[in-house]
């Protein structure tokens, strides 16, 4: 089955916004562009049910619905029980309160591990945990790939470590790790996992319930959604840590880790996600229980990338001016391709945005594994991200404008 990606595209306004024609978008992994039914929930929401939820009056019901909707339907894609996901305001304060959940459950000695291929956020909070007087363990990148290596894991565990923490993929490496593997070796230690997922989660929502993490952080407005995150925490982790929450919503498992008030609309417009998930399988013929759709679409999603993806490192890794990050395999690969360049990525951006590419250059909050591959962050790197509304005809004008700047 091969993605109709002109329908893929119909579901998106800003496919047919006259202020964006004849830009071709390559820096999805900064945040995508928002399908339709997320925009329409959202207004919806304000128009109709911007009232504090869950009273007795009939717009206050409906705003607790449409909350719950979001809630309830992610959840069955990702095949976890519903008050396993919460929201909140972003994948990084999500984090910061996870590490302060845990700071007040270990005992001094206790060990985490941390990679140096994440984005900050998944390592920042954790790494200062060692102030504490925890013990900080650093799973490490090979500096020339990029990859992290699981039997370099094995070395790191033992009966301290209480936590392992790594990503689904990285914002600039963009290998796939192996979740399931990485899980399982964890878990056989006896520590519990939390996948940063925000790099992963835009080529196709994961079967968190099926790969094993305790914990998995994505991002919604990577995702076509609204400036959120999501949380999915593994029932018997949540019920082991600290509230962090007002005493009273400590029995409540998606509240727990949610300290301030939940944006109401933009969790309501979350559902539009899965209204999004939905209308592909129902176009492609994918049918069966939610988790079942969500997989599907996940699949098509992932084989449009691939195709597309393999062209341009393809081009990329022959180029002696320009070094390529990560694989140069497209299966292994989530689209986010970083290359390291003899001057700085944000130059080679501004090149490409007057030839109607938008791009990114910086380190991208990723200055660990920049810095241990030995890129100079300074310069940083050139990030071209996509994913599957993403058409061949955009390829080949961002092959064309590579030839140009390159």
């Amino acid at each position: 089955m091969i993605l109709d990606n002109e329908f893929v595209r119909a579901q998106f306004p800003a496919f047919s916004e006259p202020s964006l024609t004849g830009q071709a978008f390559f820096e999805n992994a900064g945040g995508s562009y928002t399908c339709a039914p997320v925009i329409a929930r959202l207004e919806r929401y304000y128009r109709q049910r911007k009232v504090q939820p869950y009273g007795p009056y009939e717009a206050s019901r409906l705003a607790g619905e449409e909350m719950d909707e979001a809630r309830q339907r992610l959840a069955a894609m990702m095949g976890v029980a519903t008050d396993e996901v919460s929201f909140g305001p972003s994948t990084t304060q999500n984090t910061y309160v996870l590490a302060q959940a845990f700071r007040q459950w270990m005992e001094p000695g206790d060990a985490i591990i941390v990679t140096n291929q994440d984005h900050e956020a998944n390592s920042g909070p954790w790494r200062r945990l060692a102030d504490e007087g925890f013990e900080l363990r650093e799973w490490r990148i090979d500096p020339d790939s990029g990859l992290l290596d699981p039997a370099d894991l094995e070395s790191l565990l033992d009966e301290r470590v209480r936590l392992v923490c790594f990503p689904h993929c990285s914002n600039v490496v963009g290998a796939i790790n192996p979740v399931v593997e990485i899980t399982a070796l964890a878990h056989a230690a006896g520590a519990f996992v939390c996948v940063d997922g925000v790099s992963y989660a835009p080529h196709g929502l994961p079967d968190v319930g099926g790969m094993g993490p305790d914990i998995y952080l994505f991002s919604a407005y990577k995702t076509y959604g609204p400036h959120q995150g999501i949380m999915v925490m593994r029932r018997e982790l949540g019920n082991l840590l600290p509230n962090q929450a007002h005493y009273f919503n400590a029995d409540a498992l998606y509240k727990r880790f949610t300290p301030a008030g939940p944006d109401h609309a933009q969790i309501a417009a979350s559902a539009g996600m899965a209204d999004y998930i939905d209308a592909l399988a129902a176009h492609h013929g994918i049918e069966g229980e939610a988790d079942a759709r969500n997989a599907g679409v996940h699949d098509l999603m992932r084989a449009h990338e691939t195709a597309l993806l393999q062209p341009l490192l393809d081009y990329l890794k022959d180029r002696n001016s320009v070094r390529l990050i990560g694989p140069t395999d497209a299966v292994a690969k989530a689209p986010t391709v970083a290359v390291a360049l003899n001057r700085p990525g944000a130059e080679a951006a501004a090149d490409l945005a007057a030839r109607g590419i938008m791009a990114g250059g910086g380190d991208f909050y990723a200055v660990r594994p920049l810095q241990s591959m030995g890129v100079d962050t300074e310069k940083g790197v050139l990030r071209l991200s996509f994913v599957h509304y993403t058409s061949r005809a955009e390829v080949d004008k961002l092959l064309t404008a590579l030839d140009d700047i390159l």
